[in-house]
């Protein structure tokens, strides 16, 4: 009985691992999403814009899948929380999807020739893409730190304790400071890869100069956020399964992870020399991208291994503690997590050949006289 619950246990934090990397990658490649924020800003002529959006569309698909990865890998290994935070939380993930819809909309009909709203109609709902998506997927995440309004009766119904349905977390401020420091930080990383993927001085030159004033509100944001989330009370769950708060929960877990909080500070520290190497550089450095990029994996990364570990609530309920989930209480059976672990297996290769096609679209930068060409596809 012992060794089964240890399995089980290890599978259950396994399983947490993989969800907590497709989160983080997920956030990165809000690029995409914070780079249509920047259409009108960086763009001002029609080809310059037309370069900006071909240049996000050759991604958005990466974006959208591995939203759906993440939702599908949360749904087999967590269903409880699936249950509980889409049956309850309806409408802020309704207001998110609607958000990713409008997106591939807009890259499929921007440039169609029976296009009768024309361009900036669909350019503006990418740029409602890019501010919604970003916003709300920090505030949502926010959540499984400040907790959320529901409970669960001894049949595991939820039951939503007011009429916004999750649309209240932006009701708190450490939700929404999360939020923006997601978007500002997508804005930066969209700004980056136009300064790794266009070839143009003018969006290079106007690029750079937005990174500092997107990174000012970014840190402001972000500090907030990661300060008070280590100076709160935590939801800790005991070895019977008992939640209680905790003071200092989160900076406690950092310290009793060293291994977490040294790929925070990796992390922390990768996203600053990234901004930095490239405001500062006296030499043209577009290769920016590639050292923010990884940075915001690993923090994110970091950031949800100490929702969930460590005898920690990942999705806390402020209504009625011991209705808050864990990675115990919200998992599926040992059999389902083991099969599942086997087809995991099989990550490896996806990202090889993810890689594969990433350097194969981006082997040269995006030029005018690309998008010019008749012969080329552009979004």
């Amino acid at each position: 009985m012992i060794t089964a619950e240890l399995t089980h246990l290890f599978f259950q934090q396994y399983w947490w691992l993989l969800v907590s990397v497709l989160g983080a990658l997920l956030v990165f490649l809000l690029f995409v999403q914070g780079g249509q924020t920047l259409i009108y800003t960086i763009g001002k002529t029609n080809e310059e814009r037309k370069m900006i959006v071909n240049t996000l569309g050759r991604k958005w698909e990466l974006t959208f899948t591995t939203l759906v990865t993440f939702g599908g890998a949360f749904f087999a290994s967590f269903p409880l929380f699936y249950a509980t935070s889409f049956g309850g939380a309806y409408w802020a993930w309704t207001a998110l999807l609607l958000a990713f819809t409008v997106q591939a909309v807009s890259y499929e009909f921007r440039s169609k020739a029976a296009n009768v709203f024309g361009k900036r109609f669909y350019e503006s709902l990418l740029f409602i893409n890019g501010l919604l998506a970003t916003v709300l997927i920090g505030t949502v995440v926010g959540t499984i730190f400040n907790g959320a309004d529901f409970s669960l009766n001894i049949l595991n119904n939820v039951s939503w304790n007011n009429n916004t349905r999750g649309l209240e977390a932006v009701l708190n401020w450490h939700n929404v400071a999360l939020g923006l420091a997601v978007f500002f930080l997508a804005r930066i990383m969209g700004l980056l890869y136009f300064m790794l993927t266009i070839d143009n001085e003018e969006i290079y030159k106007r690029s750079k100069k937005h990174i500092l004033i997107n990174t000012i509100p970014f840190l402001v944001f972000f500090l907030s956020f990661v300060v008070y989330l280590l100076m709160k009370e935590g939801f800790a769950v005991d070895a019977d399964g008992i939640v209680s708060m905790e003071k200092y929960k989160y900076l406690h877990n950092f310290l009793q992870m060293p291994v977490v909080l040294i790929i925070f500070l990796v992390g922390v520290v990768a996203v600053l020399w990234g901004i930095i190497k490239t405001l500062f550089s006296k030499s043209k450095f577009d290769k920016g991208f590639w050292i923010v990029a990884p940075g915001t994996v690993l923090t994110v990364l970091a950031i949800l291994l100490i929702a969930g570990y460590n005898g920690t609530a990942f999705y806390p309920s402020y209504a009625d503690l011991q209705s808050s989930l864990t990675i115990q209480n919200a998992s599926s059976s040992l059999f389902t997590l083991k099969t599942m672990s086997y087809v995991s297996l099989l990550i490896p290769v996806m990202l090889v050949l993810a890689i594969v096609s990433w350097r194969a679209i981006n082997k040269h930068k995006i030029t005018e006289t690309e998008m010019n060409d008749k012969n080329e596809k552009s979004y």
